[in-house]
């Protein structure tokens, strides 16, 4: 089994996979828009504007996270949930932290703690929280 994040960005989802591909080097796998959904498709109700995106996929390290602008009421929130990106180590944790913060908020600076090297906790631009951490070896592991 997988679990993988789907995240619905309410009308600001182009804005957030060029910002997602800059910042963190995020590579987009594939992009559909409202206006290549085949008629009869099974929706109901309106439909967002034909130029919104309907799902896309980006490949991020190992993992995919799934994006999307929703019904683009322009309105997305994010709460009680977090992204925790694992860093190669501190420098690139820094690189990925300062990257993700720019427009965004500092939840919890980057430092290093009792578990972690470095760890910190942010806001991005969009409303997104994540965490960056590199781990220390946890004793007899």
């Amino acid at each position: 089994m997988h679990i993988q994040p789907y995240l619905y960005f309410d009308g600001r989802c182009e804005d957030a996979i060029t910002f997602y591909r800059e910042a963190i080097g995020a590579e987009l796998v594939m992009l559909m828009r409202f206006g290549e959904a085949p008629d009869g498709d099974g929706c109901t109700g309106p439909m967002p504007p034909a130029d919104k995106v309907m799902h896309a996929c980006l490949q991020i390290g190992d993992s995919q996270v799934l994006v999307s602008d929703g019904f683009a009421a322009g309105n997305p929130e994010f709460k009680g949930v977090s992204l925790s990106l694992n860093a190669n180590d501190d420098a690139h944790a820094r690189k990925l932290f300062d990257a993700l913060v720019e427009g965004g908020q500092v939840q919890m600076a980057l430092a290093e703690s009792f578990f972690a090297t470095s760890f910190g906790m942010l806001t991005d631009q969009f409303g997104v929280a994540w965490i960056i951490v590199v781990s220390k070896p946890m004793p007899g592991a």
